[in-house]
């Protein structure tokens, strides 16, 4: 139950990961959601533990009943069920997700259901992809055929985790709120907690911790630390309790397609940072980055070239993202040998835990906003230590952009937009063979080289005489109009906007050029418009801008 459980998306990281993360209704993928949109299996173990509580609420149980209910609890099964029945919540929601190929339109809604829990200050807690693209949000408690109306308080499509609110207090009257634990051990038990398809109550999966380490999260495209354990995630569990004991462990967010009762939960520091960030600042905030791209120096000579001493480990900075603050410290081809004081080993990872180890990237995700970090390199031979500043960064051609609707600005019936990777999963279940190829590779690949730019490109020609011979370039990079490099989209629409020549020109990629006479194309514009009944040349956002900049005119 996701925003886009209609497409398969696969996800390819910027710096050349070696894996990749692909998701669909149809299960193909190596990691998929635990929402109730896809296939499921059952949970088996759901009604014998229902049936169990029932039996320990009920006074005339009988006297076996009440030695399966004791043996129920001391395995530490009953408690879970306990706070569920207070705490745990079913949610409705209805969505509509935009079209990305006709951006001034959205696609039909649908209605999917997943599970929160309620936390202290009166929140429910559940996943951002439950909730994404949401029109209307319903939630219901345990027990009860009432359904009260909440809204989306905050959201973190990055790790998945969303805050919603319900004003009615009728609702939280009898709740019960979870509170948060630590990160569960290899081989503790944990109770998955929530409403699954197959049936309308509440359910109960019992499950292992079998790993724990950073991996791919589906929704955000992020890699942030996750708990693997072998109980059943199936469609409807997202955004469900994992309890440990009385506490939280971790929500249940998406499972292993092509695996048997391999699934994953958000650990508790991840939920922290998401909560913390918000109560902090009311808004969302984000998982900081260093901006470097790194490879592993497992290699002797590579660490021999690089004069690294033996005792020496780190990994090789081989890209570094200009809008990030290490742009102007740090250096390509140094070497980064420790974070915060935490020696780096060759192959990029930090001691965790006990004998356990995860890649240095979970520190740097750990840190909040504009919060400053110590970092070891190894430039030239010597050893310098530099202190960076760590904050959130945006990639050239966003991976995803739920809750908004597209940017869009038609001309002369050429139509464009910037480029963003939900726009090439438009082009299929296997859009990355499918799509443009060099948009595809330079979506996936290149970096920004300033704040706010974006890829604009012109997606589409809508058939006209005003443009009849342009419609084969579509697809293509605007780099210029009338020799004014272009910035993004909004800088697009001032330079065609504010055209004072005769002839308006557009450089495009591959040396391809469209020149239109203004005055015409101006004319020709709103024929186009009303033609394909599209209600307004550009999307709201651009409007936006656009008075604003008129009423600062206006009032100077």
């Amino acid at each position: 139950m996701l925003s886009c459980s209609l497409r398969r998306i696969r996800r390819l990281s910027s710096s050349c990961s070696v894996s990749s993360i692909i998701f669909n209704n149809t299960y193909k993928s190596s990691s998929s959601y635990s929402s109730n949109h896809h296939h499921y299996r059952f949970i088996s173990t759901a009604r014998a533990n229902l049936l169990s509580n029932d039996a320990l609420s009920s006074s005339s149980s009988s006297s076996s009943s009440k030695r399966h209910i004791r043996k129920i609890k001391s395995n530490g099964a009953y408690s879970p069920i306990h706070l569920a029945l207070d705490c745990v919540v079913k949610i409705f929601t209805v969505s509509s997700s935009p079209n990305y190929f006709l951006p001034w339109q959205k696609k039909s809604q649908r209605e999917t259901t997943g599970s929160g829990f309620a936390i202290p200050g009166k929140k429910i807690l559940t996943n951002a992809h439950v909730v994404a693209d949401n029109t209307f949000v319903l939630i219901r408690k345990h027990g009860s055929p009432t359904k009260y109306r909440a809204s989306v308080q905050a959201v973190g499509h990055e790790c998945d985790l969303a805050i919603l609110l319900v004003e009615t207090q009728e609702f939280w009257e009898g709740m019960k709120f979870l509170e948060l634990g630590d990160i569960p051990c290899l081989q503790q038990a944990v109770a998955v907690v929530g409403y699954p398809q197959g049936g309308d109550n509440i359910s109960v999966t019992k499950g292992i911790v079998s790993r724990v380490e950073p991996t791919q999260y589906v929704h955000g495209a992020t890699q942030l630390m996750a708990i693997q354990i072998d109980a059943a995630i199936n469609p409807g569990n997202s955004g469900g309790p994992a309890i440990m004991g009385n506490k939280v462990a971790g929500v249940a967010f998406q499972n292993l397609s092509g695996a048997e009762n391999i699934g994953y939960i958000i650990p508790v520091p991840v939920i922290k940072h998401f909560l913390d960030g918000v109560e902090k600042s009311g808004l969302y905030v984000g998982f900081c980055s260093l901006g470097l791209s790194c490879q592993p120096t497992e290699n002797v000579q590579l660490r021999n070239h690089f004069e690294m001493l033996p005792e020496m480990t780190g990994v090789l900075i081989n890209k570094i993202n200009p809008l990030s603050d290490a742009h102007f410290i740090l250096k390509k081809d140094d070497i980064v040998l420790a974070f915060d004081g935490v020696p780096i080993a060759n192959d990029g990872t930090v001691p965790f835990r006990n004998r356990e180890r995860i890649t240095f990237d979970h520190l740097v995700s750990m840190k909040k906003p504009n919060e400053k970090a110590l970092v070891k390199v190894l430039r030239d031979g010597k050893e310098h230590e530099f202190s960076i500043t760590l904050r959130p960064l945006q990639p050239l051609v966003p991976v995803h952009q739920f809750d908004m609707l597209p940017s869009y600005y038609i001309f002369a019936g050429l139509v464009f937009i910037p480029l963003t990777q939900p726009y090439l999963h438009e082009y299929g279940e296997d859009w990355y063979n499918t799509s443009p190829r060099r948009l595809c590779e330079r979506a996936l690949r290149e970096l920004p080289k300033k704040a706010g730019q974006q890829f604009v490109i012109l997606s589409q020609v809508l058939i006209d005489d005003i443009n009849t011979g342009y419609e084969r370039l579509a697809e293509l990079q605007v780099k210029k109009v009338n020799g004014v490099e272009i910035e993004n989209l909004k800088h697009l629409c001032q330079q065609v906007e504010n055209c004072s020549s005769e002839n308006l020109r557009f450089d495009l990629d591959d040396d391809r050029v469209v020149v239109l006479d203004y005055k015409k194309a101006k004319i020709a514009s709103s024929r186009i418009l009303k033609r394909h009944i599209i209600p307004s040349a550009m999307s709201s956002d651009l409007i936006g801008e656009q008075n604003l900049e008129a009423e600062l005119a206006c009032s100077n």
